[in-house]
């Protein structure tokens, strides 16, 4: 008897726990079956931003179900990875973040809310973001290589902006003058207006920043365009060369953005969302409205993929934070 009642114990433990299976089987064939939310750790109209809107309107058709971008800024945009790491792993909470959050942030705090490399499951890339240098129109620079030759005649008389420490165009501006053996005075700010203005008033001499961002000031006429950061010419304006056209070998920085989900979204979940997310890149209009934001479009071929290049990046910026020197907070 006593065996009889284990035997019928064990088969109904097994039952249980097939039917769950079987139920989470459903769920996972089912999704979506409700609204998904993108998490962005930047106000509205930031490249993040308009990034996760364009994307998340080609998306929600795909899908079927309406996707809605919540915006979470604040603290160099890691708000909202702290959210998302946080969320339950069923792909209804997804995060599109950049280089700062998920690469530079563990590298200059010591302590994160989150784990960029733990806690979150990579799905896809979606922008490279091209650096731009440019230069105010005081002292002649206007080539990269009258740059460069003024710079080493007269080490640390030139001063260079950012949009603060550590920031992506400070440590990319800190591996070129590493890489061309010169020397000038950083001058840090809170942001792209402000640096921007000192630079187009001559207060500053030079700043490398998104491309977005400074191109409009080079076309109006305000700045020189010397160079892009990447090794291959910006879709935005093939005109202006690279840094590796320029003698800077092995040079290829930028910002980028991708999509997240929670750890722990079931693999066939995820492998929707990057399908979905891939379909709406590959997608002609999308991706004119991307290039029109100063975005280079990305696909990653699996989702593993754009893991291998969120690690090796993190990586990067790692070092890149020690050549500068700065200390965690």
């Amino acid at each position: 008897m006593v065996k009889l009642r284990k035997s019928i114990t064990t088969m109904l433990l097994a039952g249980a726990l097939s039917v769950v299976g079987m139920q989470g089987a459903w769920a996972q064939a089912g999704f979506p079956d409700k609204p998904i939310s993108i998490h962005v750790g930047f106000p509205p109209g930031t490249s993040t931003d308009s990034i996760a809107r364009i994307l998340g309107e080609k998306m929600s058709k795909d899908l079927g179900q309406p996707i809605i971008v919540r915006n979470k800024p604040g603290v160099g945009g890691t708000l909202a990875p702290a959210e998302v790491a946080k969320a339950k792993p069923d792909g209804y909470n997804l995060l599109l973040s950049a280089t700062a959050p998920m690469n530079t942030a563990a590298h200059l705090f010591k302590s994160l809310p989150y784990d960029p490399l733990k806690d979150f499951v990579p799905i896809g890339q979606t922008s490279w973001l091209p650096m731009m240098l440019v230069t105010n129109k005081t002292k002649g620079l206007d080539t990269f290589e009258k740059f460069v030759a003024y710079a080493r005649a007269n080490p640390e008389k030139l001063t260079y902006a950012s949009i603060g420490n550590g920031t992506t165009s400070h440590l990319v501006m800190l591996m070129l003058l590493t890489k061309a053996n010169i020397k000038m005075v950083h001058v840090p700010y809170q942001g792209s207006s402000q640096s921007q203005a000192d630079v187009i008033g001559g207060n500053v001499d030079a700043t490398f920043d998104t491309m977005v961002t400074v191109h409009p000031h080079y076309k109006s006429g305000r700045l020189n365009a010397l160079a892009v950061s990447t090794n291959r010419r910006a879709e935005m304006d093939p005109a202006i060369p690279t840094l590796e056209e320029k003698g800077i070998k092995d040079f290829n920085l930028g910002a980028w953005i991708g999509m997240f989900a929670p750890k722990g979204t079931p693999q066939p979940v995820v492998e929707k969302i990057h399908a979905a997310l891939n379909r709406a890149l590959q997608d002609p209009e999308t991706s004119k409205k991307l290039v029109a934001l100063g975005s280079e479009v990305v696909v990653s071929p699996t989702s593993a993929d754009f893991g291998v290049f969120v690690k090796q990046n993190y990586d990067l910026w790692g070092e890149l934070v020690k050549i500068s020197g700065i200390e965690r907070q």
